[in-house]
């Protein structure tokens, strides 16, 4: 069950891990002081809105220190900064990150947030080499400065002085090193007095809803806004426990979204209905089924049955066998078997060739395969021979990479007895509670199985929320999968919803 959950999460597998690691090749302890952090640094300008905008960057690390003062990490980043900008304090700043855990950051980086976005095909397979790297009129940098973050393991960054890699790679760990980071970022750059964000994917929106409150509550870092791209907080709704119907019933508006997708349901109603009933059906009747067990039976059983069939695009039979469970892998390999197709995790509009058609789960995702070669090698082109980052300085697209990775899930905001998963959604209602003026935006893709967008609707319905909080919580929908921006008309919603978000914040009058 474990693999379920870090294929669902680990956005690092759309790259190609190397075999080995940089840290197998030399002491993991060099002796002398801690090494100091090295920067490149380059300008260059873009066009947005028909104007020119000029900016500096600078890529390389940075030594993170501890509330002792004792360096730690050397922790890894690309930074953009507005060029000409005189008063900070009217120049928010946005901390951007990917998931995992143990993702770098290069996804965002390449597709949506940077000023230059990688060209791929959507939905389907980008040709090898040569890739195109173009202008990203879509990138924030308009509307924030950003510093795109990778946490240890991944990127440049490792531990170093006492510390060592494995000291960060765990939910609370992490959590607090990327608040140190942000904290030390903002002082070295004399951003106190700026608006703040934060941005994360899939992983790293587990990780947003700790650090806002981490900042917010031992740090005293109170935020603007935390937008929250491809979302889960409570790693209990990926898991199809045994004994735990959850993740059954709040993946299955996704899966009717993915039916639908690929006419698999009769009439192919109009979408936002169809999910609707879906969302209806699932913490309906669908719910009520599941809580019977083995009691549910006759024409309830198959009154379910059928209308499961039908939300799903799969056969009364299959689901009968399957005793109306069905996760998400063996959805993904089911739903197009007869066609010799599997479906993709991430992005359920791919599909790739299924090579063992009586395989009960699919073995990889198509979106992956598609994509992962043409983003991996724009960002290594781009990161060494444009920003002129030292080429001897080994990136790690994943911290799988790296030796001895492995996560530690436990997560120390808790009451009573141990729960079944991590949730971080109770840091993040903490949070909002105690800033009242903070906002919260967060982005689904319809057509992500990777974290289900009825996943997120849930946990934000038990946060114990009161109304008035809970209104600085704002849903977005796309018409795409967990990396929505690589479907062009949603990468111009993207945008246009994260201007909107921020504008909000920053006038309150406004509305998103």
């Amino acid at each position: 069950m474990k693999r379920i959950i870090l294929g669902s999460l680990w956005l690092a597998l759309l790259a190609i891990a190397p075999a080995y690691s940089q840290d197998q090749a030399k002491p993991e302890k060099p002796e002398g002081p801690a090494p100091k952090g090295e920067v490149a640094t380059s300008k260059s300008s873009i066009h947005i809105d028909g104007k020119v905008l000029n900016y500096s960057i600078e890529a390389g690390t940075l030594q993170l220190r501890d509330e002792e003062n004792e360096p730690i990490a050397l922790f890894g980043f690309t930074a953009y900064f507005k060029e000409g900008v005189t008063d900070n304090s009217k120049r928010p700043i946005l901390f951007a990150y990917n998931g995992g855990p143990g993702s770098s950051s290069i996804w965002l980086h390449m597709g949506v947030i940077g000023p230059k976005r990688v060209v791929i095909n959507d939905a389907g397979y980008t040709p090898a080499a040569p890739y195109n790297l173009e202008e990203n009129p879509n990138s924030p940098i308009d509307l924030a400065d950003i510093v795109m973050i990778d946490p240890v393991g991944t990127g440049l960054s490792h531990a170093i002085g006492k510390a060592k890699n494995t000291d960060f790679w765990g939910v609370d760990e992490d959590i607090r090193s990327v608040s140190l980071f942000i904290k030390q970022f903002i002082n070295e750059h004399n951003r106190w007095n700026s608006p703040k964000y934060l941005l994360g994917e899939s992983y790293g929106t587990m990780r947003n809803a700790g650090v806002m409150n981490y900042l917010q509550e031992r740090l005293g870092m109170a935020l603007n806004g935390v937008v929250m791209v491809s979302a889960v907080f409570d790693i209990r709704m990926l898991a199809f426990a045994a004994g735990d119907d959850i993740s059954y019933i709040t993946n299955l508006p996704t899966y009717a979204a993915t039916a639908w997708y690929h006419d698999q349901v009769p009439g192919k109603p109009e979408l936002t209905k169809f999910l609707q009933d879906a969302r209806d059906f699932a913490g309906g009747a669908y719910a009520s089924a599941l809580m019977k067990g083995d009691q549910l039976a006759g024409m309830e059983r198959q009154d379910v049955l059928k209308k499961l069939a039908y939300f799903t695009g799969l056969s009364e039979e299959y689901l009968s066998r399957a005793n109306l469970r069905v996760s998400q892998p063996e959805f993904s390999q089911q739903l197009m078997r007869d066609q010799g197709e599997t479906v993709g995790r991430l992005d359920s509009r791919f599909t790739g060739v299924n090579q063992d058609l009586n395989s009960q789960y699919t073995d990889y995702d198509p979106q992956s395969a598609a994509i992962s070669p043409g983003y991996t090698a724009a960002f290594m082109d781009y990161y060494y021979n444009q920003l002129g980052v030292d080429k001897s300085n080994y990136y790690n697209v994943s911290a799988y990479a790296r030796r001895g990775f492995n996560w530690k899930w436990e997560h120390g905001h808790g009451r009573g007895f141990p729960t079944g998963g991590v949730n971080t959604g109770v840091d993040m209602a903490e949070a909002l509670s105690h800033n009242p003026n903070l906002k919260v935006l967060i982005m689904n893709g319809y057509y992500d199985l990777a974290t289900p967008f009825y996943n997120v609707e849930y946990t934000i319905d038990h946060l114990g929320l009161t109304p008035e909080i809970k209104k600085n919580i704002i849903m977005k929908y796309y018409e795409a999968g967990h990396m929505m921006y690589t479907h062009e008309e949603s990468l111009k919603m993207f945008k246009k919803d994260l201007a909107a978000f921020i504008d909000s914040t920053l006038h309150p009058s406004v509305q998103p």
